[in-house]
């Protein structure tokens, strides 16, 4: 049986299992694998490029210990076969999912960007799969929280797992102490300008934002799977 999972280095076409990490765990009992679409552009400027946006987010995702991840290569190669440039729909990215043989595929939009100081990143994700019923899914706190696309009221096949939408803003100091936190996790000790390379770079600042879409999907996910009697219910916050 399949379980749900969220969220969400490049978009190659195979399968990568996670390196290290960076602090992050998937709450499950055995390993997943969760496939990354290109993004979405909902931003109202071209100035990103979705696909590398796409790798970015993938890369991040393979940072999560407990998860294999699809690239962004092998999902673009199932939508060319289908004359398509992105995911369209909640039945459709199930239909993805269905055809790489993974447990799920993130399917995100960004919303805002301004590249410019203080940079400025909206992201909304979401999380499709074959539905887990007996998982906790809540369709009524999903249906509160922003998405990429409209819920399926009718199918619950079609309604995402997790979902979550987030304005990364670095002129508010709660995003810049983020920022130097992540940062540090990282190589930022390689840089003259340490952490603060990660404001000063689109690439690093995006992949911040993915880095902490990730995280909130992440505590999410562990909330429905302990809900539901998972394999972190008796463990330690």
């Amino acid at each position: 049986m399949l379980c749900g999972v969220v969220l969400f280095g490049g978009g190659g076409c195979a399968q990568r299992k996670n390196p290290q990490g960076v602090g992050l765990a998937a709450p499950y009992g055995r390993p997943m694998t969760i496939a990354v679409a290109p993004a979405l552009n909902f931003s109202g400027t071209s100035q990103w490029d979705p696909v590398r946006v796409g790798d970015l987010m993938a890369s991040e995702l393979s940072q999560v210990q407990g998860l294999n991840v699809v690239g962004v290569n092998r999902v673009m190669a199932v939508l060319a076969r289908q004359g398509r440039d992105n995911v369209t729909s909640p039945a459709h990215a199930v239909e993805i999912c269905e055809l790489l043989g993974v447990d799920a595929i993130l399917v995100f939009a960004v919303t805002e960007f301004d590249p410019y100081s203080p940079p400025v990143v909206g992201l909304a994700v979401q999380v499709y799969g074959p539905q887990p019923r007996e998982m906790g899914f809540d369709p009524v706190a999903t249906s509160r929280q922003a998405r990429p696309f409209p819920g399926d009221g009718q199918d619950e096949r079609n309604r995402p797992w997790a979902q979550v939408q987030r304005t990364y803003n670095a002129a508010h100091d709660s995003v810049v102490a983020a920022v130097e936190a992540y940062g540090k996790t990282r190589d930022a000790e390689r840089s003259p300008m340490g952490w603060r390379k990660y404001l000063a770079s689109q690439e690093l600042y995006l992949r911040f934002c993915c880095h902490s879409a990730i995280e909130e999907l992440m505590r999410q996910e562990r909330g429905r799977v302990v809900f539901a009697g998972g394999p972190e219910e008796d463990a330690e916050p």
